[in-house]
């Protein structure tokens, strides 16, 4: 009887070792920073240019060139996944994702995530043809006229002038179509865009001539890589090696291309 306990408590104490053994791979599968040396980066079905572009076999962009200089730096393999927003983060959490381009101010509960310093700043600024008068230091110098924004859209600086028509809003639904409205209507003064996603479509439209940008910005949002709280060394790393390029002028180079 005494031998057949022992059995019985060996065989319980083995089997306790291989279950704890799995649950502790499990976790650091799915919670801890990824030892398959693959870090797996979301750029979603659609993209955002310039910042992120899905139109080719391989994926560019601001964002991603600049992950896929610095992560492999890190000891890592950059694999890019295509998820819809809406799944982004639960599988962020749930470690089937190691990291995803967001800011902090568009994240519903930022302080359950990691997030890098930015990468670069979202702007959205004023457009206006070459040639016309418009400077932009306040809502003010808006009275009176018709501004292009983006259907959908919410400008917080601007809603209760908009509202109350003290300024006029005129809505389209793609970003390429404020600049041909701006460009061949008479009775629109100026669009309001992100600075880069604007310089990105005049460049591939042919029409960066004919615009200029305000350099004063109703809104600024630092554009980072959001990852799960354990990646802190992770974090830290990529922080240290983006300062590196931001100082050496590689980020700089890969600015200009988008530009």
């Amino acid at each position: 009887m005494k031998d057949l306990l022992s059995r019985a408590s060996l065989f319980s104490r083995r089997s306790l070792a291989i279950l704890t053994a799995g649950l502790c791979l499990s976790m650091a599968a799915h919670s801890g920073e990824d030892q398959s040396g693959t870090f797996r980066f979301n750029i979603s079905p659609n993209g955002y240019p310039p910042y992120l572009i899905v139109d080719g076999e391989k994926p560019s962009g601001i964002m991603w060139d600049v992950a896929a200089l610095i992560v492999p730096r890190l000891g890592y393999n950059l694999e890019f996944m295509k998820i819809p927003r809406k799944r982004v983060d639960q599988m962020l959490a749930d470690g089937f994702l190691d990291g995803t381009p967001r800011a902090i101010e568009w994240t519903e509960e930022p302080e359950q995530f990691l997030f890098t310093n930015p990468v670069v700043h979202v702007e959205e600024v004023f457009f206006f043809a070459n040639g016309a008068e418009f400077e932009y230091n306040h809502p003010s110098d808006l009275f009176g006229k018709t501004v292009v924004t983006h259907l959908g859209y919410m400008y917080p600086a601007l809603d209760s002038y908009f509202e109350s028509e003290q300024i006029r809003r005129f809505d389209v639904s793609r970003d390429r179509d404020m600049f041909r409205f701006l460009l061949h209507g008479e009775r629109f003064d100026t669009a309001l865009a992100d600075r880069l996603v604007g310089q990105w479509i005049l460049k591939t439209e042919g029409m960066a001539e004919h615009f200029s940008s305000s350099e004063t910005a109703i809104s600024q949002y630092g554009f980072r890589i959001m990852v799960r709280p354990e990646w802190t060394e992770f974090v830290q790393a990529f922080n240290e090696e983006l300062q590196r390029v931001r100082e050496n002028g590689e980020l700089q180079a890969i600015l200009a291309n988008y530009r």
